[in-house]
């Protein structure tokens, strides 16, 4: 079984951005699971320090309204990933998940973190490269001319053992208008 992953499209992350191509793939990718009675599952990341915006019972720790009408399963986690101490494995495993697709915030930390863990964990996996975001910047990592979610996409898909797609390439591939 298919199930989508949507990680820390919080407040406090999405309001540092502008995020709305990126908000829109992760709707109709969500919308996509939900009318074919997949599992769609938020992650909900929070940090123990007062200043943090992802802080615990913040305002930035709340799901975005862009989405969260969506999140009727949302698991907490206060690391990059989603696994570690965290009910998500056992979630994964008691709805017979096999193929976990990937999207949310920040594409080079809590997304790629999730992707490579759930693969070790046996599960195949999908990155949808478009339908994932980030704060960061060329700036942040003092590297000029990076494209961190296209960097983060190419090293994943040159593992060969991840599979990146981009918005329209899941469409084509996964949904009820291409195959399944």
């Amino acid at each position: 079984m298919k199930a989508l992953l949507v990680i820390d499209v919080q407040n406090g992350v999405v309001d540092l951005g502008d995020f709305k191509e990126e908000l829109s793939y992760m709707e109709s990718v969500i919308k996509d699971f939900q009318s074919k009675d997949l599992p769609v599952i938020f992650m909900r990341h929070f940090d123990d320090m007062e200043e943090s915006p992802l802080f615990e019972g913040s305002e930035g720790s709340k799901l975005h309204s862009s989405l969260d009408q969506y999140a009727s399963n949302v698991i907490d986690k206060r690391t990059p990933n989603s696994f570690y101490n965290t009910t998500l494995q056992k979630e994964l495993e008691k709805l017979g998940v096999t193929h976990l697709f990937i999207t949310g915030f920040n594409t080079e930390f809590c997304c790629m973190f999730t992707a490579i863990t759930a693969f070790d964990k046996g599960y195949k996996v999908t990155f949808i490269e478009d339908a994932t975001g980030t704060v960061n910047t060329e700036d942040t990592y003092e590297m000029k001319g990076l494209d961190i979610r296209d960097f983060v996409g190419t090293v994943l898909d040159w593992s060969e053992v991840i599979e990146v797609l981009d918005f329209e390439e899941y469409a084509e591939k996964y949904t009820s208008l291409g195959s399944s």
